[in-house]
């Protein structure tokens, strides 16, 4: 009797003993009793402790980084076209020029109108430099008079100092004016320089600049076309091309609201392009910090980087984000999984072989693990194949297999 009660108290004490990712072989159960035992064979696998990684994969389309139609800011004929589908252009590089003869003469008249007032500035500043020496010699003779009336009175008449006084007033004000025709001309002569630059401006835009480096992907325009202007009508108007960035491309991905909370800026994301079978770096570039009421999803930006070229528009590419990442924690196959209502289930055998129900509370989950918070120890076995005729308490023969040999042979 004794001894049966000391053995008892040696399986309660395996069954009891706690264990922690590092210390797993403490809490290996007796799987090689299970062998002997009677009963139906199940297929189990050891809890163990692995990293998890918690990912989001979402398909979108590739878009270019910038992409714009290229208008005429001034309404012309295209005179040379030096770009066409596929052409790659600098930005600057001139893609087309117009002629517009209506701007060159405006240019011409112009500069006539600038010769004009020139010449009116310098009739001015001759007319107030010859006003000015007449009223300096007015002015030296009523200064004479004044100075002889006051030192020997009665000798100059004081209507002559009148006289000489009125005239050196009038001189004066005919200065002050003659200053001001000046400025004037001056005024007019910067006027007219002001609308030869902005006509010149205006007959710049006749050569149409690229505004970026990129590529052509569409032309829509040959030579001899009428260019409407750009800021006219956007009915009537006509693009020259529409011109791509194509060393940068976007990636726009939808985020669900439930996952929100885990992106952020600079994050990097794996790009697999299934055209190309080939990956490609990314990082989370911005996002726009709400949510849409009819999607409840989060419009968010991946930048990918396209040196080679090898990316072209309009492909569809699948970006994995990793959300969460956790170490070394207790993991079961999620094949051992089961949900009553609310509750979480793992089905485990115990070291005498009988199944034993358990609830568990589950952390992060990847394709094929789940974090286990609670519930198990490293190294017990839980039960991985079909459950569907097993009773908790039977006695059962565990028998330890590959989950990933499992999952093939499920597949099939």
């Amino acid at each position: 009797m004794k001894t049966k009660i000391a053995i008892a108290l040696i399986a309660a004490g395996a069954v009891g003993v706690l264990s922690s990712c590092g210390g797993g072989e403490k809490a290996a159960a007796a799987d090689t009793n299970a062998a002997a035992s009677p009963g139906v064979s199940v297929g189990v696998a050891k809890v163990g402790c692995k990293s998890l990684d918690r990912k989001l994969s979402v398909s979108s389309e590739l878009v270019p980084f910038q992409e714009i139609d290229v208008y005429a800011k001034e309404s012309g004929f295209v005179k040379t076209l030096s770009v066409d589908y596929g052409s790659r252009v600098k930005a600057g590089q001139v893609m087309a020029v117009l002629e517009i003869p209506e701007l060159q003469l405006q240019i011409a008249q112009d500069e006539a109108s600038i010769r004009n007032s020139k010449d009116q500035v310098t009739r001015a500043e001759h007319e107030l430099n010859r006003i000015e020496a007449t009223h300096k010699v007015l002015h030296l003779q009523y200064d004479r008079l004044s100075g002889v009336a006051k030192s020997k009175p009665g000798l100059v008449a004081q209507q002559e100092v009148d006289d000489s006084q009125g005239k050196d007033l009038a001189a004066e004000a005919q200065v002050e004016a003659s200053k001001s025709n000046l400025q004037s001309a001056q005024s007019q002569l910067q006027v007219a320089e002001a609308k030869r630059d902005r006509d010149q401006v205006m007959f710049d835009y006749a050569k149409i600049t690229a505004p970026f480096a990129g590529v052509v992907t569409q032309r829509y325009a040959n030579l001899g076309t009428l260019m409407q202007a750009g800021t006219s009508s956007s009915t009537q108007a006509l693009p020259l091309v529409k011109l791509s960035q194509d060393d940068m491309f976007r990636l726009v991905i939808p985020i669900p609201e439930s996952y929100v909370s885990y992106i952020k800026v600079g994050d990097s994301v794996a790009v697999n392009v299934p055209a190309l079978n080939h990956n490609y770096p990314g990082k989370v570039a911005r996002f726009s910090v709400d949510v849409k009421e009819d999607t409840r999803t989060m419009h968010t930006e991946v930048d990918v980087p396209n040196p080679g070229r090898t990316l072209v528009p309009g492909m569809y590419a699948e970006a994995t984000i990793t959300l969460e990442r956790k170490s070394n924690v207790i993991s079961v196959p999620l094949q051992a999984v089961n949900h009553d209502g609310d509750a979480t289930l793992v089905y485990i055998v115990d070291a005498s072989s009988k199944l034993v129900s358990r609830k568990v509370v589950l952390g992060i989950q990847t394709a094929t693990d789940a974090e286990v918070l609670s519930g198990l120890q490293e190294g017990e076995m839980v039960v991985v194949s079909d459950r569907g005729g097993l009773k908790v308490g039977e006695v059962v023969q565990p028998k330890v297999i590959d989950v990933v040999e499992f999952q093939s042979q499920e597949e099939k």
